[in-house]
């Protein structure tokens, strides 16, 4: 089987800095589904191993993130920081980027708009958008007084 060639929605944009209570307010209130497809151990996620693995999918376990408490976490600290799209479903951004202490860049998109939860992903080093996801992290680590990190 040939894999399948990465594409990226070019349709993807950083919202511009949002208030910082607006950040603190998503942070609360995002919730991290996840998918099974994206996870070596599905189960530390409470997830069911998927039925048709793709092994050309990213694996969080790559980057880190080896259970649902430390990808609650990025997916918090990204709203919090503001570094969400500008494209939104109902109340909720259509995704959510944070880099994790090893220094990778993740992307969390939409899976429910009635509930507000996302599943998320490493981003590929073909993908345009992580060099502007590690910058704009920086910035925010930055203007915080912080570090750059997410835990």
């Amino acid at each position: 089987m040939k894999p399948r060639k990465s594409r990226f929605n070019p349709k993807r944009q950083l919202q511009e800095e949002p208030g910082s209570e607006d950040g603190k307010t998503l942070a609360r209130e995002v919730g991290y589904g996840g998918n099974p497809q994206h996870k070596r151990n599905p189960g530390d996620f409470g997830l069911t191993p998927p039925a048709d693995p793709r092994p050309h999918k990213t694996l969080c376990d790559d980057c880190g993130i080896s259970n649902k408490k430390v990808a609650e976490a990025l997916l918090s600290r990204g709203a919090e920081k503001g570094i969400v799209s500008k494209q939104k479903k109902g109340k909720w951004p259509q995704n959510i980027w944070a880099v994790t202490d090893e220094g990778y860049p993740v992307e969390a998109q939409l899976e429910n708009q009635t509930l507000g939860t996302y599943h998320g992903y490493p981003m590929p080093e073909s993908d345009p958008m992580r060099d502007e996801i590690m910058k704009r992290w920086k910035q925010a680590a930055h203007s915080s007084g912080g570090s750059e990190h997410a835990l």
